[in-house]
């Protein structure tokens, strides 16, 4: 639920919390699926860990009347066809590759968002309800729920202002363990995996601000620049740290021309990276993008981590939106 959706939003380096205003917006800052005039789909793939996992998504947001919106989101981020050895070896000693089989481990997040208007003229307010569904195989599942709460404010000169506070009342994960399966595991390896691990899993509430401007050129060239501060209440490698509180900030770009052809550019994730011998680097992910848009279809293209500035490994990241006003 942390990596992002969207590719024109991981173009920009995830700094849209305070412009995103379509079918996306369900994600980024509920409050944003106001602006929607009619109802959108979205759909995104990109891999990650050299085509080893695959993450995808597919939203839709329509809006009730000139104050209200809804939308519903479906992640799924999966590993598939992971080979299970722990079998290979028979009761009598001998290495059997028929006993190997394959499973997969999962993770879904379903989200259902509600956006409403406020009577202070730009403010807008939103709100999410996530359930989260997590799956290893035979060997475990877990399920979950959490809340989000989102916040934009328009103000003076294309000036745009958001606040999302993520997993506001502590997203609670409950493991079921299948207990069978746990025995063979245990058993595969002397030593290791003797214990059950713990059921629970909790994640804590993170913050993100953000802020934007929009320029037009010459009416058909514009320039929108936009910066996040995403915090965490746990102290980390990231470039701001506290025992309270670490602070990350993003910064995005995205130049377009008549509405049409998007370019886009950002910068996050700085990190505070110890070397061998013990002194301090800063790393950070560059991100870049393009985006083309025509009559309410919308493909986008982000290639993530350019020149491997980060731990992270590049993924190619595609996601097509499509406004149905085309279709009326």
């Amino acid at each position: 639920m942390n990596i992002g959706v969207d590719a024109a939003a991981l173009g920009m380096s995830n700094a849209v919390v305070s412009q995103t205003a379509d079918v996306n917006s369900g994600y980024w800052n509920p409050a944003g699926l106001v602006h929607l005039e009619d109802s959108q789909l979205s759909l995104m793939h990109s891999s990650y860990f050299a085509n080893i996992a695959n993450y995808n998504y597919i939203a839709y947001a329509m809006p009730l009347d000139n104050e209200s919106a809804l939308g519903i989101s479906l992640i799924r981020f999966g590993v598939d066809d992971i080979l299970d050895t722990t079998q290979l070896i028979d009761d009598q000693g001998n290495i059997n590759y028929d006993r190997i089989s394959t499973f997969s481990t999962a993770d879904y997040g379903l989200t259902f968002s509600y956006a409403r208007k406020l009577p202070l003229d730009g403010l807008n307010f939103g709100v999410n309800a996530k359930i989260i569904r997590r799956i290893i195989g035979d060997f475990a599942s877990s399920w979950g729920f959490g809340l989000d709460a989102g916040i934009q404010f328009e103000g003076n000169n294309n000036w745009k202002f958001g606040f999302m506070a993520r997993d506001i009342t502590t997203t609670y994960n409950a493991w079921s363990i299948d207990e069978d399966k746990f025995e063979q595991i245990s058993g595969a390896i002397e030593g290791e995996n003797q214990e059950l691990p713990e059921t629970t899993e909790i994640t804590i509430p993170k913050l993100q601000l953000g802020m934007s401007k929009k320029w037009i050129f010459h009416y058909d060239y514009s320039l929108l620049a936009a910066v996040n501060l995403n915090m965490r209440f746990a102290q980390n490698n990231d470039i701001i740290s506290t025992s309270f509180a670490s602070i990350n900030p993003a910064l995005g770009f995205e130049f377009g021309y008549t509405d049409l052809v998007f370019l886009r550019a950002g910068v996050g994730n700085f990190q505070n990276e110890i070397q061998i011998d013990n002194s301090e680097q800063i790393s950070f992910q560059p991100n870049f993008g393009v985006g083309f848009k025509y009559r309410g279809i919308q493909i986008d293209y982000a290639f993530t981590d350019i020149g491997d500035q980060s731990a992270a490994l590049y993924s190619n990241v595609f996601s097509l939106k499509i406004d149905f006003s085309i279709f009326r």
